[in-house]
């Protein structure tokens, strides 16, 4: 399971990249540049998660969907916090948005695996 959510995380990661740097280049604030990739990038991993990571059987029900967008909350939430410090810092928006991936993987691959997805 933590092979598939791995590369479910890398497809949704290449998205939520994309457009982050797309709206870094067009000078988006580097926060709202955080908010919008994470944004795309939670819907391209809903959609694997529901579809390749986790066998939910019929479906996900109310519960797992609830939970998923909590568990994304959370994730964005740390997300833009990191990017938002280290920007402050003067740090590169990308090499900050970098920084904030393996901590917000982690949290949020648990949460996922143990707690919204743990009888799927």
């Amino acid at each position: 399971m933590f092979a598939r959510y791995l590369l479910a995380s890398i497809c949704a990661l290449a998205s939520d990249m994309g457009l982050f740097l797309l709206l870094d280049r067009m000078g988006a604030p580097p926060i709202l540049a955080a908010f919008g990739g994470y944004a795309l990038g939670l819907l391209v991993h809903w959609i694997l998660s529901i579809w390749f990571v986790f066998d939910t059987g019929a479906g996900p029900t109310h519960a797992q969907c609830a939970g998923f967008v909590a568990s994304a909350v959370l994730g964005m939430g740390i997300t833009v916090a990191i990017v938002g410090a280290l920007s402050a810092l003067h740090i590169l928006p990308a090499l900050a948005k970098l920084a904030s991936v393996p901590v917000s993987f982690l949290t949020v691959y648990a949460i996922r695996k143990y707690g919204v997805f743990a009888r799927a």
